[in-house]
């Protein structure tokens, strides 16, 4: 046992390393890959100039923010994912679990019905991270002080078919119907006609919930002996359970808000990453982010590749790959108690 854990340790900043390989090469596509015809070359001018042609103003207004968005969005969803499987110790929790995305995709859905988000451009990722704000404080009245993943799990599902329920409830009583399809189109996800705005909105919340997120990896790494064993090791699950919350609400809360519903990212990317970490959640906090900043980054490019006449929605092609694995994922677990 000391063996293979002195090796995981040793493979971990191979693995980092290769993931990192990948995230730069995903952001590069995503900056050079898209309907406008323009060489690599052209953008490296436009990088290093001050020239304000077509290429540039792709670049810095289109492209830029876009796979910016893409990193801390995909990062966002790997991080939350491996942190509240290992929390929860259900190899099939992800971040919607807990009812922010639901509650933060409501918010947004809000702001386009009553019309904010026609007056002013930041009134939807405002109504999004409201929405999960006020989603995390139901779900902490609920789960009140019991510890308990089974209380925790069902407080979330209670705030999600709820948020759900009253999201359909706004598509129903649209009266404008380029409304009700522009909400379903949000709620799609999607990475595309983002601007720095959104990125500066964002990033101070996806940064800060991403901060809080790290700070619980040693206590993770003691849950797995147990609840009593991380409590005599002197970790108070409260407190983690408290920081887990409040971290999965800032950044995901913020990156649905400005990004819209992208799921199955933090199910699927954990679950790759596991056994090369050695099911240590420490080690797989950090995989599992930039695992997900690779695999979105990478799916936004493949929408553009596979529709550019009419972008297929990132959150349509992650659920494409992410409910087939889910459904392999069930199957194995049925097949342990068999």
């Amino acid at each position: 046992m000391g063996k293979e854990h002195n090796l995981i340790l040793i493979g971990m900043p191979v693995l980092l390393s290769a993931l990192t390989v990948l995230v730069i090469i995903a952001f590069v596509a995503s900056l050079v890959v898209g309907p406008a015809s323009i060489n690599p070359l052209e953008f490296l001018g436009a990088v290093i100039s001050d020239d304000a042609g077509t290429a540039s103003l792709i670049f810095f207004e289109i492209r830029l923010p876009r796979a910016i968005l893409g990193l801390m969005v995909g990062a966002t969803l790997g991080l939350t994912g491996a942190a509240l499987q290992g929390f929860l110790r259900n190899p099939l929790a992800e971040p919607g679990i807990i009812g922010v995305s639901a509650s933060a995709s409501l918010g947004a859905v809000i702001a386009f019905y009553f019309g904010l988000a026609g007056l002013f451009a930041l009134a939807l990722p405002l109504g999004g991270m409201l929405g999960a704000g006020l989603g995390v404080m139901v779900i902490q009245l609920l789960a009140g002080r019991s510890n308990s993943p089974l209380t925790f799990i069902l407080a979330g599902v209670a705030v999600t078919s709820f948020a759900a329920a009253l999201t359909s409830l706004a598509l129903n009583m649209a009266e404008n119907p380029f409304a009700a399809l522009e909400i379903m189109f949000w709620l799609m996800g999607s990475l595309a006609d983002r601007s720095f705005e959104h990125v500066w909105l964002s990033a101070p919340f996806i940064l800060l919930g991403c901060i809080a997120l790290m700070t619980i990896a040693r206590p993770l790494d003691a849950l797995t002996l147990g609840e009593e064993a991380a409590q005599t090791m002197g970790f108070d699950m409260g407190k983690v359970r408290r920081r887990l919350v409040f971290g999965t609400a800032l950044s995901v809360g913020a990156a649905t808000s400005v990004a819209g519903a992208i799921g199955f990212v933090g199910l699927v990317v954990p679950h790759l990453l596991r056994r090369l970490t050695g099911n240590r959640p420490s080690l797989l906090l950090p995989a599992s982010m930039l695992g997900g900043a690779a695999l979105t980054l990478t799916a936004d490019v493949v929408v553009r590749l596979v529709s550019p006449g009419r972008e297929l929605k990132i959150g349509v092609l992650t659920a494409l790959i992410g409910a087939p694995f889910f459904l392999y994922l069930v199957l194995r677990q049925r097949r342990k108690f068999l």
